[in-house]
């Protein structure tokens, strides 16, 4: 295991700016201040909340006497996606993470009860007013986003934050495309799946044990850089402890061959959602809002 790093950078969307390609998530996030830090000390500026992970005060706390270091993200919840509940919830994310604006603030679900045209200008908005810098959106299939850019009338729509990695790569089935071919960072989130264990389960022949041997890293680093091997694509796993998030900051320092990432392609087991199956989950979504029970 190399402990070093040297972080590498993207740019987000066509904005100009440029992020660390390993941030930091805290969705169930434990560690309090001093894993935020550490990440923060070795490159990984970009820390990623939301109002629902209960994870705003910590967060807050962490960047306090370093904010313009940072570049903060968080996210609006579905049940709020009201023109005015929108900007009722920006206020309030922005009063506990103590900031007066945040860098990206993002569309944490969809909600098909919910004009999005009347979600997006709010966002629009919040742009506007100098609350937020960059409108994003999270967990939005690619019907979803092509939705919410019709909605854009004076800003677009840099990034999207959906679950990808090694054994889950439904992303692929065409909006990874559209996202590069738009302009629109992939944020990756649950980068290592819900625990490496998962992803070995699905590694039967040791081919990441193998090729992290080989190169003097870790399981972790390797399945990091396999989802930045892809264009346009930045990670943000979540880390309670200094030690992980050090690992995880190192997994940018290094290229895999052409043949390392053909043999995770083929070798470790995974799953992508079906056209049909992502239509039925969203379906299923919808009725759910309908009843007022998913939002």
């Amino acid at each position: 295991m190399t402990s070093s790093s040297a972080m590498q950078y993207r740019e987000l969307g066509k904005t100009g700016v440029h992020l660390p390609v390993v941030g930091l998530g805290t969705w169930q996030y434990q560690g309090g201040v001093d894993p935020l830090r550490k990440g923060v000390a070795l490159g990984a500026r970009f820390i990623d909340t939301a109002e629902s992970y209960g994870t705003e005060d910590i967060v807050g706390e962490a960047i306090q006497e370093i904010r313009k270091d940072i570049f903060l993200a968080s996210k609006v919840s579905p049940r709020h996606f009201r023109y005015s509940d929108v900007i009722q919830s920006a206020n309030a994310s922005l009063g506990r993470l103590k900031t007066d604006y945040l860098d990206l603030y993002q569309l944490h679900w969809p909600n098909y009860t919910i004009p999005i045209a009347e979600t997006m200008g709010a966002m629009e908005q919040l742009v506007d007013s100098g609350k937020i810098r960059f409108i994003g959106v999270s967990n939005f299939m690619l019907s979803d986003l092509r939705d919410a850019q019709k909605a854009m009338l004076k800003h677009k729509i840099v990034s999207n934050q959906v679950r990808y990695n090694l054994i889950d790569r439904t992303i692929e089935n065409g909006l990874l495309a559209y996202c590069q071919e738009h302009d629109i960072t992939v944020i990756a989130h649950s980068p290592l799946a819900t625990g490496l264990a998962g992803i070995r389960a699905r590694d039967p022949e040791n081919v990441l044990g193998k090729l992290a041997e080989a190169k003097s890293k870790t399981v972790a680093q390797l399945a990091l850089n396999w989802c930045l091997a892809k264009q346009d694509v930045v990670v943000i796993p979540k880390s309670n402890s200094p030690e992980h998030v050090t690992e995880n900051c190192a997994a940018s320092d290094f290229q895999l061959s052409s043949e390392d990432l053909r043999l995770l392609d083929t070798k470790v087991k995974f799953h992508r959602r079906s056209s049909l199956e992502i239509c039925l989950r969203r379906f299923a979504r919808h009725a759910l809002q309908m009843t007022g029970r998913n939002q």
